[in-house]
């Protein structure tokens, strides 16, 4: 199949379409034929090939003792496995998918579930099954859950109590849906016991030989326009970037407890709390926490003997407005964050409280982590610090080519004529919108900087409309589409407005319908965020809301976004924005 390769000199990207057709290949393939590949392994599995390797570790002595996922729930009851209980439990979680609910090779599976052990012993189970995985937040609406399950096509769905009245609701109109799992201590008609089927299940499974470039999960993100994209990631691009790039973020070792406060969902949890830390024989403490709680947060901090905190830039901002001067961090030594920009006063202020630095890191759905600032690194505040070592990062102009350093340009990851292991495969289905971010010889970030003479990257802002609010992308769109199904909104344009805890938020402009014009605004505004909080994932309600008599558009009739977002952020002055 080398040769295949050979098509990305001869298609050019406007005629890929063409080419595939001449040559009889499926256009939704064209995309993973067209990046190219560095030498990787055929075969990749991180269930079998780091999983088992700690397991077989742990048994010969050669890690220290102790557990590998460390669990805690909101009432303080633990739930703690070393990595031979992992793959075991894995095993048997495998056995479940494949042998009771009869999912084969290939089959996608939505995982929608809280911060419960199940989630990773499902997602693991996964990659034993060579079954996708789709990680999905338990904030998700009926509407969110349709447009997931349809577009994917996934057999089988495992859910918790959370959702499973939303899943009900859409699954008739799933017809590819045949399996409904359930984790929980409740029944549920038409659903499958998990736990029960657990506990029967062998602990005997035989891992899938999966191929590196095997599609392992899916994950949704949010775009400027239309519904979520499907970005697929093969075993490779997960669990082998994983392996290759180990201790160059972190640094961990076997005798860490790392406490990442990240939602199921968002693949910063995978990076964190698996992939990374479990190549590394670390120990994942997770804590429920079924809603963020501050003071259950320095609670726990100061309780176990977790060395490693990782979280979204909001999670250190909310720490902040705490008395912190209370509390001590006996056994707290390093801090990472990420999903988005770490403010240089988050950034001194949680050092002159507690002591400490905080390592900032930066990535997307589509490359996982791409620069970090390691323990190793000096760090400069405002910096995103270097490019891992897999990666080759630049700042670029409009035409693709390399600008000098302390010049502002688009970010981007060179993918040719090689792409680098942990670019994701491709949009699925969607070979126009994978096409659209490459420019040159480089995978567009979607964000602007400057890179200085020492390599580090300073983050400038978004090159698109994507809203990034405590680390929750949202497309505008998507929340546009809930107003829209509203009889009080005629016409309506969202956009980022600046924040002081979470960065940046939702602001909705709208232009009432007649009959509205004269209701209490202040009113009309709550109705209208508790609207969107009912069709669609709550976190992304506009918290803003500014009623306006029309919007500015150009001369074709085009709402002008770009014009409203420059507005809006001038007026907060250069220290908000």
């Amino acid at each position: 199949m080398r040769w295949l390769w050979q098509l990305q000199g001869v298609c050019t990207l406007t005629g890929a379409q063409q080419c595939s057709r001449n040559i009889h290949i499926h256009p939704g393939r064209l995309a993973a034929l067209l990046w190219g590949h560095q030498d990787v392994p055929d075969k990749f599995n991180f269930a079998s090939d780091v999983m088992d390797h700690w397991a077989g570790m742990e048994k010969a002595g050669k890690r220290p003792p102790g557990p590998a996922l460390w669990w805690v729930s909101k009432h303080g009851e633990e739930v703690t496995w070393n990595f031979s209980q992992l793959s075991e439990l894995s095993q048997q979680a495998a056995n479940v998918l494949s042998g009771a609910c009869g999912l084969q090779r290939g089959d996608r599976v939505a995982v929608v579930l809280p911060r419960v052990p199940e989630w990773w012993l499902v997602t693991v189970g996964c990659m034993r099954a060579g079954l996708v995985f789709m990680p999905g937040t338990i904030q998700m609406k009926a509407k969110d859950i349709l447009y997931r399950l349809q577009a994917s096509k996934a057999k089988a769905i495992v859910a918790g109590e959370e959702v499973a009245q939303e899943v009900d609701t859409v699954a008739p109109d799933c017809p590819a849906l045949r399996t409904k799992l359930l984790v929980s201590e409740q029944k549920r008609n038409g659903w499958l016991d998990f736990k029960t089927l657990l506990r029967g299940a062998s602990a005997t499974h035989r891992c899938v030989e999966t191929r590196s470039q095997e599609a392992a999960a899916i994950y949704f993100t949010s775009g400027t326009s239309g519904f979520p994209k499907m970005a697929e990631h093969s075993h490779a691009s997960l669990g082998l970037k994983a392996k290759m790039d180990a201790g160059t973020w972190t640094g961990w070792k076997a005798s860490d407890i790392v406490w990442t406060i990240s939602d199921t969902g968002w693949i910063l949890n995978i990076l964190a709390t698996l992939l990374e830390s479990w190549t590394l024989g670390a120990c994942t403490f997770i804590h429920h926490l079924p809603k963020f709680d501050a003071q259950v947060i320095l609670k726990v901090l100061s309780s176990y003997p977790i060395n490693s905190l990782v979280g979204a830039p909001i999670v250190y901002r909310m720490l902040l407005q705490q008395e912190l001067s209370s509390w001590k961090f006996p056994h707290l030594q390093y801090c990472f964050s990420g999903g988005e920009s770490l403010l240089p006063e988050t950034l001194e202020s949680w050092r002159v409280q507690t002591g400490l630095d905080i390592r900032e890191f930066y990535g997307q759905t589509e490359t996982g982590i791409t620069c970090r600032v390691s323990k190793t690194m000096k760090i400069k505040p405002g910096s995103l610090g270097t490019a891992i070592p897999l990666y080759d990062v630049q700042v670029l102009d409009d035409e693709g080519k390399v600008l000098p350093p302390d010049t502002e340009g688009e970010l981007g990851i060179r993918i040719k004529p090689i792409k680098p292991v942990g670019i994701f495969s491709g949009y699925v289905d969607n070979l126009e919108k994978t096409m659209a971010n490459i420019r040159g010889d480089f995978w567009l970030l979607g964000d602007r900087g400057t890179k200085d003479q020492d390599g580090y990257f300073h983050f400038l802002g978004r090159a698109d409309d994507i809203i990034n609010s405590s680390g929750y992308r949202i497309g505008p769109s998507e929340v546009e589409n809930a107003l829209m199904e509203h009889p009080a909104v005629v016409e309506t344009v969202v956009i980022s407005s600046p924040d002081p805890v979470r960065g940046e938020v939702v602001k909705a402009f709208v232009v009432l319908a007649p009959q509205f014009l004269s209701h209490d605004k202040a009113q009309l505004t709550k109705e209208l965020q508790e609207h969107v909080k009912s069709v669609t994932a709550p976190y992304k309600y506009p918290r803003k809301m500014e009623f306006v008599s029309d919007l500015p558009k150009t001369v074709t009739g085009k709402i002008q976004r770009g014009k409203l977002r420059n507005k809006e952020w001038e007026k907060s002055g250069p220290a908000q924005a």
